[in-house]
């Protein structure tokens, strides 16, 4: 499948998610910069690829099925929804299918690339093209780059053998634990979809010993970002290029745009000119905000410098010729000293923020304090009374820090600079005129007033 069409479930399943199902489809085509006719088919797509990776049957309605998963079943279930798109677009059908042969072949002896090939060559259905011998020591390459398989001791002709230490040296009870760690890593961890498929993976393996829905399934909802989830398509192509120094192109949809996405037509009579801005970077560092849940991509272009962008707005990435070592050194020491004083990816004027940090009462434990210990980066804290300590860093400009003091609430206070003291008064401000009365007369009812 094309990779234009990938970018496009992305953006679809994006748009889907954060509107929770609340546009028509008019709407969702005008958002996706597609026709309606497009949204529906690749809506009639998305759900053949989740029927066939969850074994559901048909919907009679098919435009309902997917927006009624999003908007009333995420919370009921401890999976990520939309990681069901990575389990069918990892690999290509005859690449499944050809592994799929050579790891059941595998099941009961160590065999050689030639042996491997000829079954292949027997159990492969019919209306696929046969694999050749280079084909083949490609697969049994990867697989043993990503440790599914293992090369015997020996000479040539090389033998390969299953990697199943995990099924055949581990007990049940000992598979459940790391099917416990994988989890809690998968949940809290970047990046996420690997361990996901992991999980997956290790949940197949101990579901025989443990049927139960508990034991694999200890956490009724667990909060997850989709965008997190989606943006992980764009991660390891931008590291990979990261890694190896080469430029990038991409169009990129700005999230203050009106639309998302922009298909690419094929036809020259309707050919018309992309909704996106094409660009062409330098990648020097891939950033996660935490606390938004999104990616960033660094990158350096000649015109303007070292330049910024959601990954989220990223389609359509393609690599191209890679640059010297030396001018990518170059760039990334540059880039480390303008970010030195980045709360995340700010590079305006460098500042110091001063705050007082409230303790909870005497006697209960000091989450304060151990928040901003843990999140406060850089920052150092100066214990000040029993009850308050001052906390002090310097941050190229105010925006990225701000939510994270205002998520403090009452127990923190801004003391400098004045004009972030300032903004937050007015902030909170308008919070509180939320919660004024409509009027003074309201009478409550009774069960507002036992409440």
């Amino acid at each position: 499948m094309a990779k234009e069409s990938f970018d496009k479930e992305i953006q679809f399943l994006r748009m889907l998610s954060l509107t929770s199902g609340a546009y028509n489809r008019k709407q969702y085509a005008k958002r996706l910069g597609i026709s309606v006719h497009t949204f529906d088919k690749t809506q009639r797509k998305l759900r053949d690829i989740h029927q066939s990776l969850t074994d559901q049957p048909a919907a009679p309605n098919v435009g309902s099925e997917l927006s009624d998963l999003v908007r009333f079943q995420y919370g009921e279930s401890a999976e990520p929804l939309l990681l069901f798109l990575f389990r069918a677009k990892s690999m290509k059908e005859t690449e499944i299918e050809r592994l799929s042969v050579i790891l059941h072949t595998l099941q009961n002896a160590a065999l050689t690339a030639m042996e491997l090939l000829d079954a292949c060559c027997a159990d492969l259905p019919e209306e696929l093209a046969l694999p050749d011998e280079k084909t083949i020591r490609a697969d049994l390459k990867y697989l043993e780059d990503v440790g599914v398989i293992r090369k015997e001791p020996g000479g040539r002709p090389y033998r390969y053998a299953l990697q199943q230490d995990v099924l055949t040296q581990l007990t049940p009870e000992e598979q459940l634990e790391l099917y416990d760690f994988v989890d809690i890593m998968a949940n809290t961890q970047v990046p996420s979809v690997q361990g996901y498929l992991l999980r997956d993976s290790l949940k197949k393996i101990i579901t025989p010993h443990f049927p139960q829905e508990e034991a694999t399934e200890p956490y009724i909802y667990k909060y997850h970002y989709y965008s997190r989830i989606l943006d992980e398509a764009h991660l390891y192509p931008l590291l990979g290029a990261i890694r190896q120094r080469k430029r990038v192109q991409f169009q990129y949809f700005s999230p203050k745009k009106p639309s998302s996405y922009s298909s690419q037509n094929t036809n020259p009579k309707f050919e018309r000119e992309a909704g996106g801005s094409s660009n062409r970077i330098i990648p020097i560092e891939v950033v996660y905000d935490h606390q938004y849940g999104r990616w960033y991509v660094i990158g350096y272009q000649n015109r303007r410098r070292f330049v910024k962008f959601r990954m989220e707005g990223i389609t359509q990435l393609e690599e191209l010729h890679p640059i010297e070592e030396e001018h990518m050194q170059a760039l990334k020491k540059e880039w480390a000293e303008i970010s030195r004083y980045s709360w995340l990816v700010d590079t305006g004027r460098p500042v110091t923020v001063r705050a007082r940090f409230f303790h909870p009462q005497e006697g209960e434990r000091n989450f304060i304090l151990d928040r901003v210990r843990l999140q406060g980066q850089w920052g150092t804290i100066t214990p000040e009374t029993d009850y308050t300590f001052l906390y002090e860093i310097r941050v190229n400009g105010i925006t990225e820090i701000k939510p994270w003091l205002r998520s403090f609430g009452s127990s923190c206070e801004i003391l400098a600079p004045l004009k972030l003291r300032d903004e937050m008064i007015e902030e909170w401000k308008e919070i509180a005129a939320y919660y004024e009365p409509v009027r003074e007369d309201v009478q409550l009812s009774d069960d507002d007033e036992a409440e």
